[in-house]
């Protein structure tokens, strides 16, 4: 018998998620172009993007994108946290990219995460892997891997930790009041 999760978690196994996703991506790098580069949506994207990079043994470090200038809502968030900035340690243009992010839910975030890749130059091909696809799309975006598809309903909310050792976990979120800003 498990216990129940604690307030302010998901029950969810964030680690056992991370192992899945680990699994489709070295699918998604077996069946696709060579070289295929890792790039994290920052910040739970980038975290998953580093271990799955260290992992899997690829070489060079994963990349850094941050949608903060492209977002639609950005007059109302302002700039993300410090750390929060696009970091591509190779070419973009004529790249193959391998997106990595922990949530995929409206598909505004990667709508800006494209708007800014493409500042960077063309990319010959963009994929995406997702921890978590909890559905709710307001854009045509589909990840083209998930470690789980959770359909959630749109007030509730959580975000991706890691612990200082590491390991991953869930924070549940507070519920957003009508029309906040996402």
């Amino acid at each position: 018998m498990t216990a129940p999760p604690t307030p302010g978690t998901l029950a969810l196994d964030a680690e056992a998620l991370y192992a899945e996703l680990k699994r489709a991506v070295q699918g998604l790098l077996a069946t696709g172009p060579q070289p295929t580069h890792l790039v994290g949506v920052a910040s739970g994207g980038a975290w998953l993007a580093e271990r799955l990079q260290r992992e899997l043994g690829l070489p060079g470090q994963a990349g850094v994108v941050a949608s903060t200038l492209h977002r639609d809502d950005y007059a109302q968030r302002g700039l993300a946290p410090a750390g929060a900035r696009t970091q591509l340690p190779f070419d973009v243009e004529g790249a193959h990219i391998l997106l990595i992010d922990d949530v995929l839910y409206t598909g505004r975030t990667l709508r800006a995460v494209l708007n800014e890749l493409f500042d960077h130059g063309r990319p010959a091909s963009v994929r995406l892997a997702v921890l978590v696809d909890r559905g709710g799309r307001e854009l045509p975006m589909a990840a083209d891997a998930a470690a789980v598809r959770l359909p959630l309903p749109p007030e509730q909310s959580f975000e991706l930790t890691r612990s200082a050792d590491g390991r991953f976990g869930f924070a549940l979120l507070p519920r957003r009041a009508q029309g906040a800003p996402r």
